[in-house]
């Protein structure tokens, strides 16, 4: 049965761009675009995993996923944060509230995310 991936992301090209990666790897993958929106779909949908970017409209990533770890049905669902966020403070921050991995985006490829997904989902 195929995983399902949100995606949230503000950045059209990326949230699509992404979005098409994993369609094309087999992947049931829905999107939202702040983060209101992602703590909704993660309430209705519970996808397998959640690709997080911390700067959204509205309330931010690390309120998104303070909300996640805070309802028991997503405790435990894995959380990659993709985030321009590269200080120190911001990844520990991450890591702390519960982030399974923490990608800076100028630093990986959208295959290696990818990649990243994969290996978690195994």
């Amino acid at each position: 049965m195929p995983k399902n991936i949100l995606v949230v992301e503000d950045d059209k090209f990326l949230r699509e761009l992404i979005s098409q990666k994993l369609l094309k790897e087999g992947y049931n993958v829905s999107q939202a675009v702040d983060g209101e929106e992602g703590v909704k779909k993660i309430k209705e949908e519970k996808p397998n995993l959640v690709l997080l970017d911390l700067i959204l409209p509205g309330i931010d990533g690390f309120e998104v996923l303070t909300q996640m770890r805070q309802n028991k049905e997503s405790t435990t669902t894995p959380v990659i944060i993709l985030s321009n966020l590269g200080q120190k403070e911001d990844i520990e921050k991450g890591l702390k509230l519960g982030a399974t991995d923490y990608l800076i985006k100028a630093h990986f490829t959208p295959g290696e995310i990818i990649e990243k997904i994969k290996t978690i989902l195994q």
